[in-house]
């Protein structure tokens, strides 16, 4: 018993001797938290490594199971994969047997080439994304609004419209010109690159105008077809063209022009229409040439005309990521284009490049989406109208015996339906936007259509920044040159003129002259007759 409690002061005696040792030195707490966290460190880095053993160890079991599945499943002489490709397999490493003979003679070949294939693989994935850090990186040109230059016009429903002219003057022009731009398109676009030489040398007054909601021209709130024809009416006699007019519209800017020959014909002396687009869900188009029409569009585009027609409420997600992101971008990009060898040609030139440039920016210049919406919307829904309806055919007579009877005892005259003036249509047959299978479908139910087809022209060739196809145009719709009209003479032309002082006097003095002289005379005439 007392060995017993001698240990146990003992015990005690260590413990407070341990105690007061570690006070005695000062901070001997922190100096166990140290030694603490140390270990703690140690013990962290332990388990990191054991558990990337274990993960490994893991993964090359895993490895292992799969081999053995894969061996016992699909690669055995029963199974359908090794009877397909196992003899093309087998027959093409006979073929290449002969590269063995380069491997050392102690190396497993078929170790050996998976060796030097994962090799080669990795070497050129390397090289592929080198590549792609070495090549700079294209600068970004963002979207400048420029300040507002335009002259407008106040419609009758108080909104204004912007246009833009170039030629002659409204007096002497000999044709007026009005052009509908396309979509994502604006009024500097008219006709791309044609010279003010051609148009003084053809007497031509070109005028474009912003289509609502489109650069200077304000919205419209309940827009359609037939208000942009009224639009085009209400310029016209806006800018003073008091006859009829000429409609010039490339593209989808052909709709309007489509529109304005329906609606307002007695104004309109003709069209001229390149690449004209019409509806794509056109009920008067058979399917084969609905077909032909929708393989030559990219995927994207097909799915833009769907949600246009059936989804218009996604579109403006689609236009703020692409055309009204803030940036500029390809045309074939914004638009959803497949073009060929020779529009991809042109559109990477840098003139066109800074003409589409220019052009989209003042497209886009009030940051809104919802004219675009509707312009797309327009171009799929029903339009109120086919072009069908524009062919030139003699009015049915009325019904009834009213009508029976005035063709009985009166002559009835053949009144004609449809656009009586000249629709002048140029196709290029290498058009992968507007395919030739739109150019076929005019043809056929506008008979009296003059449709120009274009070998080796595409979308844009024929129509930008062409000197020589702008001539071709002019020449076949207007004939030979002949210039501006004559200025006609004013009124106050001629104006009176007031004699100074001194032609007056002159005047007076042979007044007096011509009196002495007479005086004279009769006073030899009295002397004469007295004598």
């Amino acid at each position: 018993m007392s060995e017993v409690n001698e240990s146990w002061r003992e015990g005690i005696d260590t413990g407070i001797r341990y105690n007061s040792s570690y006070s005695a030195v000062g901070g001997g707490i922190g100096v166990a938290t140290a030694a603490a966290a140390g270990n703690d460190a140690e013990n962290w880095k332990f388990h990191a490594v054991e558990f990337a053993k274990g993960f490994a160890e893991m993964s090359v079991e895993f490895g292992k199971g799969v081999r053995d599945v894969l061996k016992q499943s699909v690669i055995r002489e029963d199974s359908v994969l090794v009877r397909k490709v196992g003899a093309p397999c087998y027959k093409l490493c006979r073929r290449l047997s002969f590269l063995n003979e380069y491997l050392p003679e102690d190396r497993d070949p078929v170790h050996a080439w998976s060796v030097i294939f994962s090799v080669l693989f990795i070497a050129f994935a390397v090289l592929i994304v080198s590549s792609d850090d070495i090549s700079p990186n294209p600068l970004v040109k963002k979207v400048y609004i420029h300040p507002p230059n335009a002259s407008r016009i106040l419609l009758p429903d108080g909104r204004h419209l912007a246009y833009h002219q170039q030629g002659v003057p409204a007096e002497q022009a000999r044709f007026s010109v009005i052009a509908p731009h396309s979509f994502l398109s604006s009024r500097l676009a008219g006709i791309p690159g044609i010279r003010t030489s051609l148009l003084q040398e053809y007497g031509v007054r070109l005028v474009t105008y912003d289509l609502p909601g489109f650069g200077e021209s304000d919205p419209h709130p309940f827009r359609d077809l037939e208000s942009s024809a009224m639009d085009m009416l209400h310029l016209s006699y806006a800018i003073n063209v008091t006859d009829k007019f000429w409609v010039v519209a490339f593209s989808g800017g052909s709709m309007h022009a489509w529109a304005a020959l329906k609606y307002i014909p007695d104004r309109i002396a003709g069209a001229v229409m390149v690449a004209p687009m019409v509806n794509p869900y056109e009920p008067k188009m058979t399917k084969e040439e609905k077909n032909k029409m929708w393989k030559r569009w990219t995927t994207k585009k097909k799915v833009m005309y769907t949600l246009a027609r059936k989804f218009p409420r996604l579109l403006p997600y689609f236009y703020r990521k692409s055309f009204l992101c803030g940036v500029h971008g390809q045309i074939e990009t914004w638009l959803s284009l497949s073009l060929g060898i020779r529009d991809k040609a042109l559109v990477e030139h840098p003139l066109f490049e800074e003409f589409w440039q220019r052009d989209l920016e003042e497209s886009v210049r009030q940051v809104n989406a919802k004219p675009f919406v509707e312009e797309a919307v327009l171009q799929v829904s029903n339009w109120g109208f086919s072009p069908a309806d524009l062919k030139v055919q003699r009015k049915r007579p009325g019904k009834g015996i009213l009508h029976w009877i005035k063709s009985l005892y009166g002559q009835t005259e053949d009144i004609l339906s449809g656009f009586l003036g000249q629709i002048h249509v140029w196709q290029g047959m290498e058009d992968m936007v507007v395919p030739p299978s739109t150019s076929d479908f005019l043809q056929r139910v506008l008979p009296d259509a003059m449709v120009h087809r274009l070998l080796y022209e595409g979308h844009f060739t024929y129509f930008y920044f062409c000197d020589e196809c702008h001539r071709q145009i002019f020449s076949t719709v207007f004939g030979n040159p002949q210039g501006p009209l004559a200025p006609e003479p004013e009124a106050d032309q001629f104006p009176i003129k007031k004699y100074d002082g001194d032609l007056q006097d002159t005047i007076m003095s042979d007044v007096a002259t011509d009196e002495e002289n007479a005086s004279t005379l009769v006073n030899s005439d009295k002397e004469g007759f007295i004598d």
